[in-house]
């Protein structure tokens, strides 16, 4: 039980072609899905990229009266 037997192997190799081999309806929605997956790690990068610039440094107000040489 703990290893692969012949048939075990046959049946992976069967969903595996059903899966991706083939001109069939389910390789093309397994290309739509990794299209998509692209598309939003690409969505990700193009966001984080946003976020990395720091923003402008806001000058502190100035008081006359807390001045030091005076």
């Amino acid at each position: 039980m703990g290893t692969l037997s012949i048939w075990h192997i046959l049946i992976l190799a069967v969903i595996v072609l059903l899966l991706f081999g083939g001109r069939g309806k389910v390789s093309d929605l397994m290309g739509d899905v990794a299209r998509g997956i692209n598309s939003f790690r690409k969505g990700l990068r193009e966001g984080e990229d946003d976020h990395r610039q720091p923003p402008p440094p806001q000058p502190l107000p100035r008081d006359d009266k807390d001045s030091v040489g005076r």
